[in-house]
C-alpha cells in the first residue's frame, strides 16, 4: 500500500463531497467510481477525513476495502432508475431547485425515520412535544444535542442519515437542556440518558459540558447511568489524545464518575481495522483510566463486516483492550438498505459462529438484534418444531416490559431481512403480540 503522508494530522478537518476531488487520495479511485461518488452523494450525505483515508482504508483493495465501503458512497445505494435520474440532471446542468426537488422525492421514499421515531418516540411535557428527545423504553431517554448532529465521518448505511440532509422537519435536535431536565424530573423511572446524534464527540468539551453537567444535579438522583453514543474511536481517536481539549474531556468523564454515576461510551465499532492504529488504542486506554466503560456495538453490514471472522476478531481485540462487546445489530430498514442488508438467517449464522470463537469474557455480546417498532427483537436461533422450521425470537427491550425475554416464533425465511418481513409460525393468523394501544392485553405467543 502506498503511504501518501506519514505525518500524523493533529487537527480535525472534514472532507465533504465538494472537497474530495481536491484530496491527494482522489486519483487512487477509479474514474467510474469517482462518478458514482459524485452522483450518489447528492442523495446521501458524504463526509470523511484525512485520518480515515490514511489509516483505515487500504487503497490497493478499493472498491472492496471494507472501510471504503463503509465511508464512500456506492452506485448500488440507489436503484438504477434513481441513479440515472440524478446523473441525467447533473449532466444537463439542471437548476439547483430541480435537483433538490428530485433528491427530496427520492429521500422520502427511503423511510428516513423508521421504527416510530417521529410518531411514537417523541415525548411530551405539559402537552408540548420535545423534539430533541426520544423515550421508547421506560428506563432510557435519548437526547439529541443540537451541536452534536454531525460526525467525524459518515457511515454509508447510517440509519440516521436523515439527520444530515435537507429534509424539512426531520431532524432531532435540542439547543439546550432545560426541556431534558424538566422531563427527567417529571419521570423518576428514567435511570439512563443516552446522549446521541450524530456524534456528541464532534462537540468541543466546553459545549458537551453544558449538556452533561446539569445531569449531575442531586435533584436527579434517580439518573444513575449516562451513555454517550459515538463513532469517534474509529473515525477520530485524536479526540481523546491530541485534540486541544482532550484532557478537559477526560476530566469531564472523571467528574461524572465522581458523582457516583456510571458513564459508558457506546462505541460504534464496525471492523477490527478500526482498532489497529496505536492512537486508537491509546484513546481507549485514556478513556478507561477515567473510570468510564466502553461498550462495542454495530450492525452487521454486507460488504463491510458480513463474516464471522471479522466479528470474532473485532470482539477479541476489543476485550484485550478492556472494551465490552455489547450488541450486534441488524441494519435498519431505511436508506440504502437493499445494498447493505443481510438476511436474518445469515446474520444469525454470522453471530453464532463468531460467538463460538470467543472466550467467556467476550460473550457479553447480544444479537443479532433489530431495533424495530415494538422493541429490540433478537434472533435466538432456528429450529424445527412440529415439522415446521422456525425462527426463535425474543425482546431484549420492548415498549412494554412484560414482553421482555418471552420467546416467540416466526416462520423461517431465507430471505427475510427485517422484523416486519416475518410471518407467524404454525399457520397462525395473529401477530406475535397484541396491539400496544391496549394496555391490558396479554402478549400472544404463536405456538
Amino acid at each position: 500500500m502506498e503511504v501518501l503522508n506519514s505525518n500524523t494530522e493533529q487537527r480535525y478537518r472534514p472532507v465533504v463531497a465538494s472537497a474530495i476531488p481536491k484530496s491527494e487520495y482522489w486519483d487512487l479511485i477509479p474514474e467510474e467510481l469517482q462518478e458514482d461518488i459524485r452522483v450518489v452523494s447528492k442523495v446521501f450525505p458524504f463526509r470523511t477525513n484525512e485520518y480515515v483515508m490514511r489509516e483505515l482504508i487500504d487503497w490497493d483493495r478499493v472498491p472492496n476495502d471494507p472501510i471504503y465501503q463503509l465511508t464512500f458512497p456506492q452506485r448500488e445505494m440507489l436503484s438504477e432508475a434513481e441513479y440515472d435520474r440524478v446523473q441525467t440532471l447533473l449532466e444537463r446542468g439542471a437548476s439547483r431547485d430541480e435537483i433538490r426537488r428530485t433528491i427530496t422525492e427520492i429521500r422520502w421514499k427511503l423511510n428516513p425515520h423508521p421504527a416510530g421515531q417521529m410518531t411514537h418516540n417523541v415525548p411530551t411535557l405539559e402537552g408540548r412535544k420535545l423534539p430533541g428527545l426520544q423515550h421508547k423504553y421506560d428506563e432510557t431517554v435519548l437526547f439529541f444535542p443540537g451541536q452534536g448532529q454531525t460526525c467525524h465521518a459518515y457511515c454509508t448505511y447510517c440509519f440516521r442519515w436523515a439527520q444530515f440532509v435537507d429534509l424539512p422537519d426531520m431532524r432531532f435536535q435540542a439547543r439546550e437542556t432545560a426541556d431534558l431536565i424538566a422531563y427527567l424530573k417529571a419521570h423518576p423511572e428514567v435511570t439512563d440518558v443516552l446522549i446521541t446524534g450524530g456524534d456528541p464527540m464532534i462537540m468541543k468539551t466546553r459545549v458537551l459540558r453544558r449538556y452533561v453537567e446539569p445531569l449531575l444535579s442531586e435533584e436527579l438522583g434517580h439518573l444513575r447511568h449516562i451513555r454517550i453514543g459515538t463513532k469517534s474511536l474509529a473515525y477520530w481517536p485524536q479526540r481523546y489524545v491530541t485534540d486541544d481539549d482532550a484532557d478537559d474531556l477526560l476530566h469531564l468523564f472523571e467528574q461524572v464518575r465522581a458523582t457516583g454515576r456510571h458513564l459508558a461510551l457506546m462505541a460504534h465499532c464496525s471492523h477490527p481495522v478500526e482498532l489497529e492504529p496505536e492512537i486508537a488504542r491509546r484513546a481507549v486506554r485514556r478513556i478507561l483510566a477515567t473510570g468510564a466503560q466502553i461498550r462495542m456495538q454495530a450492525p452487521v453490514v454486507r460488504h463491510v463486516n458480513d463474516s464471522a471472522g471479522s466479528w470474532a476478531q473485532l470482539w477479541r481485540r476489543g476485550v484485550r483492550l478492556g472494551m465490552i462487546p455489547y450488541y450486534m445489530f441488524v441494519a435498519r430498514d431505511t436508506g440504502p438498505r437493499s445494498y447493505f442488508e443481510v438476511s436474518l438467517a445469515r446474520a444469525y449464522q454470522i453471530f453464532r459462529h463468531a460467538y463460538s470463537r470467543l472466550s467467556g469474557l467476550g460473550r457479553t455480546v447480544r444479537g443479532p438484534s433489530m431495533s424495530a417498532f415494538p422493541g429490540k427483537v433478537r434472533v435466538l436461533g432456528t429450529n424445527r418444531i412440529g415439522g415446521q422450521r422456525v425462527f426463535i425470537l425474543d425482546f431484549i427491550q420492548a415498549r412494554r416490559r412484560d414482553w421482555v425475554r418471552r420467546p416467540f416464533f416466526a416462520r423461517f425465511s431465507e430471505d427475510a431481512c427485517w422484523f416486519d418481513e416475518l410471518e407467524p409460525a404454525f399457520d397462525s393468523d395473529h401477530i406475535f403480540f397484541e396491539r400496544e394501544e391496549d394496555p391490558d392485553a396479554e402478549m400472544s405467543i404463536a405456538v
